[in-house]
Parts: C-alpha cells; structure tokens; sequence
C-alpha cells in the first residue's frame, strides 16, 4: 500500500544549509522508491487555515517510507533541515485502488450482526 511523507513547512530560513539539503534529497529518496508528488505547490485554503509550503512524497509502502525516514543517509543529511526550518511531518499509510468513502464506515459503525430478528 502506499505511503506518504506529508511534511508542512511553516517557516524556512533559506540559506546555505537548505540549499544543501534540496540538492542531496533525491539522492535518499532513490533506495526506497520516493518520489515527489507535491513540492510547495499553488493552494487556497477551503476550510479552516493553512500557513507554509506542502510537501507530499509518495513511497511504495509505510515500511519503506520509514526505512527512508530512518536510514543513515537521510540522518545524515536531516540536519540542515531541521536547524533552519519549523515544519509538521508524518507518515501516513494510503488506501487501495477502488477505495470509496464509504469503506470508511467498517472502521467507525461497530460490526451489525443479523441474529435473525432475536
């Protein structure tokens, strides 16, 4: 199933080090399949507020998606992000082809048993 890296960058001090970090990314991303699928694109705010650039890289899978997280490379490199940037970031498990909203409803409504009317 597909994951995502869903990362909301609320400020950025653009610098050297942030520089540093966008030309060496790609290169983390490579080993565990991530690609970009939103990097700080146009939006407008429908509902409630949003502030910052969104960033959206999509992985085959949380296991990898964490494993890129995780990896020596991306520690290595983690850094010149986080010392010059406030931001929200997780990682979320997407859903399946064919998925419909209402399939949303076996999670949330307990299971309804048919005890033939007892």
């Amino acid at each position: 199933m597909t994951a995502y890296a869903i990362a909301r960058m609320r400020a950025i001090d653009f610098g050297p080090d942030i520089v540093e970090y966008l030309r060496r990314i790609d290169a983390t991303l490579e080993p565990y399949g991530g690609r970009f699928v939103v990097h700080g694109g146009a939006y407008r705010v429908l509902e409630g507020e949003w502030s910052g650039d969104t960033i959206v890289i999509a992985f085959p899978d949380g296991e990898r998606a964490h494993a890129w997280y995780d990896s020596p490379v991306y520690r290595e490199i983690i850094a010149l992000r986080t010392d010059h940037s406030t931001a929200d970031l997780i990682i979320v498990e997407g859903v399946g082809e064919g998925y419909r909203g209402e399939d949303a409803l076996a999670k949330l409504l307990p299971a309804h048993k048919d005890d033939g009317g007892a």
